[in-house]
C-alpha cells in the first residue's frame, strides 16, 4: 500500500476524557475551541487560520459574538479527518494512505485549504499523492473507491469516484500478460501450460495470469459502485463477455445466494438482495454462453424467492431457453412458491422448455440484422439436433424427479412430457422410469389416466433392461405389459433369425399380423360363437401373462441351451432347442391372438386401460355382433 508522510514535527496531540477533549501539549495557551459533535479541540488560531479560509471567516464571526468556540460538525470525515488537517497546519508528522486520504481531501476542501491561502497547502499535496500513487495502484484504488460512499456528495463533486472507476476499469481491461501487481484469486489453483507442474528441474515456473484475475477484488464493492465499474469495463470493449459473466457469478455468490432461503423464510428484509439481483440481470452479457445455464437458473430461483418483477423473470426465462441443453436436473428443481400447491415450480420449467422449442424451431433458419438489412442464414442442423436430444433427456430426468410430488397433477406431467418431440427421444428408458415413479406415487389414478400416461411411452424404444423391468412391473396396465413382451420378442427373433426357434417365432409373429381384409396371415376368421367373458374379451389372462413372462426369461437363456443341443437329440430326431422354441411359438400366438381379437369386436368398453397395440386392424373393418357377450376371435 502506498503512503505519504507530511510534516516533520513530532505529534503532540493529546486526549482527555475518553477521546472527548483533544489539545496540543505546548507552553502557549490555546485561544480557540473547535467543536465537532461531542469532540472538542483546544487549539491555537494562528496555525489554523494561516491555512484555512473557512476558519478565518468562522473565527471572525465568533469574535463579533465574543465566543471563542467554532462549531463545524458538518465537516466530511468527522473529527478524525479534521485532526489530520489540524496536524498539517501545525507541521506535525501525518501519514496518508488509501484508508484516510479521501477523508482528509474532503475535509481540506471543506476548510478551503487552497493554494491561494498558502503555497503547498494540503489540497495540493493530497491531489499529487492521489494522482501519482493511489490511482496508479490496483488495490489502493479499490480501497479509496469503497470509502467514497460515506463521504458523499463531496467525493462525487471532487471527481474522486470517477477517477477511481476509470483507473480500475483500465487495469481490468489490459492484457493479463501485462499484470504486474498483486490481486486476489482463491477460487481455483492455477495450472501451468499443458498441465505441467509449476516446478520443473527445481526451478519454479512463472504462472500465467488468468483472464478473470480481477473479479474477486471487485466483488468487495457494493452494488451501486460495482455496477458503475462493470459498465465502464464493458464500455472499453476489451474484456471478453465470458469474463464479465464470471465476474457477475462471483459477485452473486458473494452478495446474493448466501443464506437467501433462510433470509426469506425468516422474514428478513431482502430489499438490498433484490436490488443486487436486478442489477446482475441488467448487467448480464448478451452473448450466448457468456454465463452458464446453471447460474441463470440460480438467478431465476432467487428472483422467485425475492418476488422480483416479471420483467426480470421473463428476461431470465428467455435467456435460459436459448441454452437449456447446458442445464442439469438439480438446476431445474426450483421450489414452488407459497401460492402454489406442489413441491416444484413446474410451470416455470414448462415456460423454459417452450422457449427452447421456439428458439430451436425446425425451420432450419435463423435471422439477424446487418447494416439495416435482415439476413437469413441456414442453421447448423447438427448443433440443433444435439441440443434437442440433450434437452429431451433432461426433461425425462426432470419428470422422474417431479413424479415423486404427490400433488403433481397428471395432466401437468403429461403436458410437460409432450413438449418434447418424439424424434428427440432416441430411448424411452428415462421416460419409463418417470412414468413408473408417477404410478407408484399416485396409486389412485383412474384407468383412463393410466392409459393416457402410459401412452407417452413407445415400447419399441425401451432397452432390454427396461423391458425386463416393465414385464414384471405390476403397476403397468396389462396391455402395456403385452406390448413390451411383443416388441421384445420381435427384437429377440430378429437377433436369432438363423436359429430354428428364432425362425419359428418370427413365422408365428408374422402370421398374427393383419391383412388388408382384417384377417391374419395364415389364419381364417371363425364364425361367432358364444364364449365366456374371459375367453372372448380379447384380454390375456393373468396366467397367460405369467406364462409369457416365464417364456421371456427362459428365452434369455436360450443361447446357453442352444450351445448344448448337438448332443441332445431325442428319439424322434428333434433336438431340445427346437422343442423349446415350438413351445414358445405355440404360447405366443395364443396370447397375442387374444390381444388383437379384442381390437375387432364392437362391444369393447371405452374406459379400458389398454393402449393401442401394434398391428391392430383398421377400425372401419371391424364387424359387430348383436350380443355384448358374443365376440369374434382370431384363432
Amino acid at each position: 500500500m502506498k503512503h505519504m508522510k507530511l510534516g516533520s514535527k513530532p505529534d503532540v496531540f493529546q486526549t482527555e476524557g475518553s477521546n472527548i477533549s483533544r489539545f496540543v501539549a505546548t507552553e502557549l495557551a490555546t485561544d480557540i475551541v473547535i467543536s465537532i459533535g461531542d469532540v472538542k479541540f483546544y487549539l491555537h488560531k494562528f496555525p489554523l487560520l494561516s491555512k484555512s479560509s473557512r476558519l478565518q471567516r468562522l473565527v471572525a464571526s465568533s469574535n463579533q459574538e465574543s465566543d471563542d468556540e467554532v462549531n463545524i460538525s458538518d465537516i466530511p470525515g468527522g473529527a478524525s479527518a479534521f485532526e489530520i488537517c489540524a496536524k498539517f497546519c501545525y507541521g506535525m508528522i501525518v501519514t496518508l494512505n488509501a484508508y484516510n486520504v479521501l477523508a482528509a481531501r474532503c475535509a481540506a476542501e471543506y476548510l478551503e485549504m487552497f493554494e491561494t491561502i498558502d503555497k503547498g497547502n494540503l489540497i495540493y499535496k493530497i491531489d499529487v499523492f492521489l494522482t501519482s500513487s493511489i490511482f496508479r495502484t490496483w488495490k489502493d484504488s479499490i480501497i479509496v473507491l469503497q470509502s467514497t460512499k460515506s463521504l458523499l456528495p463531496w467525493s462525487e463533486n471532487l471527481k474522486v469516484i470517477n477517477h477511481c472507476i476509470d483507473s480500475i476499469a483500465s487495469k481490468a481491461s489490459i492484457d493479463p500478460s501485462e499484470v504486474e501487481w498483486s490481486y486476489t484469486y482463491n477460487r481455483k489453483k492455477l495450472q501451468s501450460k499443458n498441465g505441467v507442474d509449476s516446478h520443473w528441474n527445481g526451478v519454479r515456473m512463472q504462472q500465467m495470469v488468468p483472464k478473470d484475475w480481477w473479479v474477486e477484488d471487485l466483488s468487495e464493492l457494493e452494488m451501486d459502485l460495482y455496477k458503475r465499474v462493470l459498465l465502464t469495463i464493458k464500455a472499453k470493449g476489451r474484456t471478453p463477455a465470458v469474463v464479465i459473466g464470471e465476474a457477475l457469478r462471483v459477485y452473486a455468490f458473494r452478495w446474493l445466494f448466501g443464506s437467501l432461503e433462510d433470509a426469506v423464510s425468516n422474514g428478513i428484509d431482502c430489499t438490498k438482495r433484490r436490488a443486487v439481483l436486478e442489477s446482475i440481470v441488467f448487467l448480464l452479457p448478451t452473448e450466448k454462453g457468456s454465463v452458464s445455464c446453471g447460474f441463470l437458473l440460480k438467478l431465476l430461483n432467487a428472483a422467485c424467492l425475492l418476488e422480483s418483477g416479471e420483467f426480470y423473470r421473463d428476461n431470465l426465462v428467455k435467456r435460459i431457453g436459448t441454452q437449456l441443453d447446458g442445464a442439469s436436473v438439480a438446476d431445474l428443481l426450483i421450489p414452488a412458491t407459497s401460492a402454489e400447491n406442489g413441491v416444484y415450480n413446474v410451470d416455470l420449467i414448462m415456460a423454459i422448455v417452450e422457449q427452447f422449442m421456439s428458439h430451436h424451431s425446425d425451420n432450419g433458419k435463423m435471422t439477424f440484422q446487418d447494416d439495416d438489412e435482415i439476413v437469413e442464414v441456414e442453421k447448423f442442423a447438427s448443433v440443433s439436433s444435439t441440443s434437442k436430444l440433450a434437452v429431451a433427456k433432461l426433461v425425462d430426468e426432470y419428470l422422474g424427479e417431479i413424479a415423486k410430488d404427490p400433488n403433481l397433477p397428471v395432466l401437468k406431467f403429461i403436458a410437460l412430457a409432450e413438449m418434447v418431440s418424439a424424434s428427440s427421444r432416441q430411448m424411452h428408458d428415462e421416460l419409463y422410469h418417470a412414468i413408473d415413479m408417477y404410478l407408484k406415487e399416485h396409486p389412485s389414478l383412474s384407468k383412463s389416466e393410466k392409459k393416457r400416461l402410459c401412452g407417452l411411452m413407445d415400447c419399441k424404444k425401451l432397452s432390454q433392461e427396461a423391458c425386463m423391468h416393465a414385464v414384471q412391473n405390476e403397476r403397468l396396465p396389462l396391455r402395456v405389459v403385452v406390448q413390451v413382451l411383443f416388441f421384445e420378442q420381435v427384437r429377440a427373433s430378429a437377433a436369432s433369425a438363423r436359429s430354428d426357434s428364432g425362425a419359428d417365432l418370427s413365422s408365428a409373429v408374422h402370421s398374427l399380423l393383419p391383412r388388408e381384409n382384417g384377417n391374419s396371415y395364415g389364419s381364417s376368421r371363425s364364425a361367432a360363437t358364444t364364449t365366456t367373458e374371459e375367453e372372448g374379451s380379447g384380454v390375456p389372462t393373468s396366467s397367460d401373462i405369467n406364462s409369457f413372462r416365464s417364456m421371456r426369461l427362459a428365452n434369455n437363456c436360450g443361447g446357453s441351451e442352444r450351445s448344448s443341443t448337438s448332443s441332445d437329440i431325442n428319439k424322434n430326431g428333434e433336438d431340445k432347442s427346437t422343442t423349446t422354441g415350438k413351445a414358445k411359438v405355440m404360447l405366443m400366438p395364443k396370447m397375442l391372438s387374444k390381444l388383437w381379437s379384442g381390437k375387432t369386436h364392437v362391444g369393447e368398453n371405452s374406459s379400458s386401460d389398454a393402449s393401442v397395440s401394434p398391428g391392430s386392424a383398421n377400425p372401419e373393418e371391424v364387424k359387430s355382433t348383436p350380443s355384448r357377450n358374443t365376440r369374434q376371435s382370431t384363432s
